[in-house]
């Protein structure tokens, strides 16, 4: 059984350690469907809003190691729904910059 990601609000860290997680990543998908130029996230404490934010990161910017190479994150989202939807959201992953206030 895979451990449960207590305190874990960071996606890399949760999928690059096999934690438990629920797939919400066609989240993404109604985000780019939506077309808003601002979306605001209200829920309760402790519901997933910073790891949710943590997975737009990943999925929406380009990272690099101190050397200056790129990161492909491509990785951290293999077996998740996003990835099923097609060229028409896949285009976007590593291409956009995410502006967040949290």
């Amino acid at each position: 059984m895979r451990p449960l990601p207590i305190g874990i609000d960071d996606f890399k860290k949760l999928r690059e350690n096999n934690f438990c997680y629920v797939d919400k990543s066609l989240f993404i998908q109604e985000l780019l469907d939506n077309r808003s130029e601002v979306s605001v996230f209200m829920r309760p404490r402790r519901f997933g809003k910073t790891l949710g934010l943590s997975m737009l990161k990943y999925y929406f910017e380009k990272e690099f190691d101190p050397d200056g190479n790129e990161i492909d994150n491509k990785k951290l989202f293999d077996g998740l729904n996003i990835l099923d939807t097609g060229e028409k959201y896949t285009k976007y992953m590593g291409n956009t910059r995410l502006s967040v206030c949290h």
